[in-house]
């Protein structure tokens, strides 16, 4: 029995030339491709969120409210003498601090003590003068007096001479009498008429002598207060020769030197007293919810961004343009918006470290937080 041969396999053999089947090909990014879109999308995002947070758009949107074109403000006084003279003495420095009643300077005196010695010896004569003529006054009135006396005793006796004359004559008409009994009365009675008109007019020429020193007693009594006022008008130029500080503050740089012929009126130092307050100018659309009583606080470029604490204490009635020299006419030409600022002032709170350091015109950074309590 013959065993079954096997089939034999057969097998094709592929032609040299035929081409195996291409494959089917994925996609594949590359990564750098893949970093480059993620970052542009990231950088899209981040300037996106920058502008809204500028605009203090939505999420961004704050309460608080800042501006850096603010600066420390206060009141800068000028220290001038007022006389002239040569300056003797400087007992103060450059940026020194200072007591209100503190010397500044002190001018050369002497010719302003011998103008209020000139003064005061005016003001002698002229009481003198006062007083002499008070006492004339006094003897007028007493001339009057006496000739009002006088007056009276020949008025007495004109009445005697009279009633005698009569007499005699009575007598010398009824032959009892002689005439020259009658000659003797008639002459006595015209020596008293005489002797009343004397006494008159001694009345009448005192008289006239009290009116006259009655009104140079006007004229005297304006010289006094004239020279009175001379010599006022003297110590006061002379208390002007000591400069003193009229409050307390720190100098300035003292600009006088001794020996330095000074004039009424010239600048020689500034005293910066304490109080300092800031002006912020906030543009318009940021004071609109800005009110007088709300929390503020700013940071000092000077003092290395220090921060200090204050108060919305009142605000600007009008834009700043419109307390310029310059004022801007939009009446004609082209026209382009330019937003306004709105001037704050923020009063500085007490008791803060790092007060005394602040200055006026330091630039400041000035925040105010619009939700905080404000005064109606």
């Amino acid at each position: 029995m013959n065993a079954a041969s096997p089939i034999p396999s057969v097998l094709t053999a592929r032609p040299a030339d035929e081409t195996p089947p291409p494959q089917q090909l994925q996609w594949q990014p590359k990564i750098s491709s893949l970093l480059t879109r993620v970052f542009a999308v990231a950088l899209v995002g981040a300037g996106m969120a920058a502008i809204l947070a500028a605009w203090q758009l939505p999420p961004f949107s704050t309460s608080v409210v800042k501006t850096d074109n603010a600066y420390v403000r206060g009141r800068t006084t000028v220290i001038s003498p007022q006389v002239t003279g040569y300056i003797k003495e400087i007992p103060v420095k450059d940026y020194a601090g200072i007591r209100q009643g503190d010397v500044l300077m002190r001018i050369d005196d002497r010719v302003y003590r011998a103008q209020v010695a000139a003064a005061r010896a005016d003001l002698e004569i002229a009481t003198s003068n006062l007083a002499n003529n008070d006492q004339a006054i006094a003897q007028r009135q007493l001339d009057i007096t006496t000739a009002e006396a006088k007056i009276s005793s020949a008025n007495a006796q004109l009445v005697k001479a009279e009633a005698d004359f009569k007499r005699a004559s009575q007598l010398a008409g009824q032959g009892s009498g002689s005439v020259s009994a009658e000659d003797a009365t008639r002459a006595a009675r015209g020596v008293a008429v005489a002797v009343v008109q004397e006494a008159a007019a001694g009345r009448g020429s005192a008289e006239q002598a009290l009116k006259a020193a009655s009104v140079n007693e006007k004229a005297l009594e304006a010289d006094v207060e004239s020279a009175r006022a001379k010599l006022q008008l003297a110590e006061i130029n002379l208390g002007y020769t000591v400069v003193s500080a009229p409050e307390d503050g720190k100098l300035s740089d003292v600009s006088a030197k001794q020996g330095q012929y000074v004039t009424n009126g010239s600048q020689l130092m500034f005293l910066v007293p304490k109080p300092r307050w800031v002006i912020a100018n906030f543009k318009e659309a940021q004071s609109a919810a800005i009110r007088p009583g709300q929390r503020a606080w700013f940071f000092v470029d000077a003092l290395a961004g220090a921060r200090f604490d204050g108060t919305v204490e009142d605000i600007s009635p009008a834009a700043g343009s419109e307390f310029s020299v310059l004022r801007t006419d939009n009446a004609i030409g082209n026209f382009t918006k330019i937003p306004q600022r709105i001037a704050v002032r923020i009063q500085i709170d007490d008791n803060q470290r790092g007060l005394e350091r602040l200055g006026p015109g330091m630039s400041v950074e000035a925040n105010v937080d619009t939700d905080s309590h404000s005064t109606p």
